[in-house]
């Protein structure tokens, strides 16, 4: 077993700028979520009821500028040719990379809404703040909340039948899916 040492992804394998984009944005998410929810639950005199929503919209918008990198670095540097045959995987796959995609812009997007409805800008961890932008900041937490809470778990749900795609791939097709995203050279050709 070799680990890739390349930057940029080829046809056949990922570099390690997209692996660790890939895995940063995946670990982000899914130690978001639990936390958005445990803060739902805090009641106004709980110790976390302005300590954890800090936490959750400074690293929500720190996830914000990783997807615009990722976005970037995968509109010039394509991904590796699809290890699947089927159309209908084919067709699957890219489908449900593009609604991953939507889904984190839209969870993101109205997170900040969600932050900035009352006008005020959003501090990132003392770092710098993030202004609400006037034309957007319209009271409508309500909206804003609720299409969050959906579209992150919509978002969670589709990242789980994603990673159970690439189980499948690993262990039922054999295929080098999983492994070229962990950056592992499979001893077959890929």
């Amino acid at each position: 077993m070799k680990f890739t040492q390349r930057v940029r992804n080829s046809r056949s394998e990922y570099g390690w700028v997209s692996i660790v984009l890939h895995w940063l944005v995946a670990l982000t998410v899914m130690g978001l979520y639990p936390l958005g929810l445990y803060i739902v639950s805090l009641s106004y005199y709980d110790p976390g009821y302005r300590f954890y929503p800090d936490i959750h919209r400074s690293v929500g918008l720190l996830l914000a500028a990783v997807l615009v990198l990722r976005l970037i670095w995968k509109f010039l540097n394509p991904s590796p040719v699809l290890l699947v045959h089927s159309g209908l995987e084919r067709f699957a796959a890219k489908a449900g990379h593009l609604l991953l995609y939507l889904l984190l812009g839209l969870v993101l997007f109205s997170g900040y809404m969600l932050s900035t409805a009352d006008g005020r800008s959003i501090q990132v961890f003392n770092w710098f703040s993030v202004p609400a932008l006037p034309g957007l900041a319209s009271r409508h937490e309500e909206t804003a909340g609720m299409v969050h809470f959906y579209a992150a778990t919509s978002l969670v749900v589709l990242a789980g039948l994603h990673a159970l795609a690439a189980l499948k791939h690993h262990f039922i097709d054999r295929n080098n899916t999983l492994k070229r995203m962990l950056g592992v050279k499979s001893e077959k050709t890929l």
